[in-house]
């Protein structure tokens, strides 16, 4: 059984995936203020994270740091229709990017969506380091029949 990484086209296949969705965001009113108007770094950033979350190479943790992600979330004071926006419009990314429509790996995408985004949501909101979420590294991802080890770092 191939890692969601591998099943999603590896790094040419999650940037296409990122690229899409982030453009997406960009032209949302709802979420747009969030992002403001874009960095140019950011769908590399996604692209890195979502590729070690899905058992593929762990650049986003040697190179940036799942501190890095808690800092930019931070006093952004996202809500939760932001949140479940965000979500409908990552898994329509996954349509518009021509990603594998197989219902395993779709709703293994939307799991780790739905709990990034809750974990985006607690730490936009935290006012101390205590109201954090407990999550403080990238989390790996697997999806039935993969029992790949998440990469070393």
């Amino acid at each position: 059984m191939p890692t969601l990484f591998e099943f999603a086209g590896g790094l040419e296949g999650l940037h296409r995936l990122e690229q899409t969705f982030y453009d997406s965001v960009l032209n949302d009113p709802l979420l747009q203020p969030l992002f403001g108007a874009g960095q140019p770094q950011h769908v590399d950033h996604l692209t890195a994270f979502t590729a070690e979350s899905f058992g593929g190479p762990d650049r986003f943790s040697r190179e940036l740091g799942f501190a890095h992600l808690i800092a930019i979330h931070r006093g952004l004071h996202i809500t939760e229709q932001q949140r479940q926006r965000f979500v409908d419009l990552y898994m329509t990314a996954l349509d518009t990017a021509a990603m594998p429509d197989d219902p395993a790996f779709r709703e293994a995408v939307r799991e780790h969506v739905e709990f990034g985004s809750q974990v985006a949501l607690q730490n936009s909101n935290a006012t101390t380091d205590a109201d954090l979420h407990p999550l403080h590294e990238v989390p790996h991802w697997t999806w039935p029949g993969d029992n790949t080890p998440p990469p070393s770092t």
